[in-house]
């Protein structure tokens, strides 16, 4: 894709979505780190389902320490993973209170020192919680990188490098949300929606798959 492309790309989808939301349910910071690091190889809807439970009784990092990893399972074992998830988010809990006083750090750094919290987990918390200009690339971004010639790469990390050179910076706050509300919705793995696609005259993508 073209600069010129790219350009027209984002202000396509800035005008139709000006103000995209995360489809995880949260009402803190805390929710939303939780909520990430529960959505590995889960869906939202499925991760969504189980907080709904969880949050009311434990929505911070002591509550989750106070409830413990047995009852914590109860509460998640819906999602895939759960036995781990909940190890995790327990032993995140207790640095959290140990090391910063109950309060999610806002540095990368800090973030990927906490047990399950790779990199596309603090990208997603500091884009959606602290406004940082990241890119979270999961498999959708990473397929609509790759598909559409945005941001062509061989991994995940090289797929987000070429994400933070070539996406206009007034579009980096929000570029995350559409590129993954993009490849969730209409350019799926098997068969890219693209006669519904506002996107597609802008896309290196061909040919073009036809409306059925």
């Amino acid at each position: 894709m073209t600069p010129t492309q790219i350009e027209t790309f984002f202000a396509t989808l800035q005008a139709a979505n000006p103000q995209p939301q995360s489809e995880l349910e949260f009402t803190s910071v805390f929710e939303l780190l939780a909520a990430v690091l529960l959505s590995a190889q889960a869906t939202d809807v499925g991760v969504n389902k189980a907080t709904r439970r969880l949050f009311p009784v434990a929505n911070t990092p002591q509550r989750i320490l106070d409830l413990g990893v047995e009852r914590l399972e109860g509460y998640i074992k819906t999602i895939g993973l759960y036995r781990s998830k909940a190890r995790h988010l327990v032993q995140t809990c207790r640095i959290l209170v140990e090391r910063h006083g109950g309060e999610v750090p806002r540095t990368r750094e800090e973030l990927e020192q906490l047990p399950g919290v790779g990199r596309k987990t603090a990208n997603v918390v500091l884009n959606v919680a602290f406004g940082e200009p990241t890119m979270a690339v999961d498999t959708h971004i990473f397929r609509v990188g790759n598909r559409t010639g945005l941001a062509p790469g061989r991994t995940p990390y090289e797929v987000e490098m070429k994400l933070l050179q070539r996406v206009p910076a007034r579009y980096m706050e929000h570029a995350h949300h559409w590129l993954i509300l993009l490849g969730r919705y209409v350019c799926v793995a098997r068969k890219p929606r693209c006669w519904e696609c506002r996107v597609a005259p802008c896309c290196d993508y061909s040919p073009k798959t036809p409306a059925p």
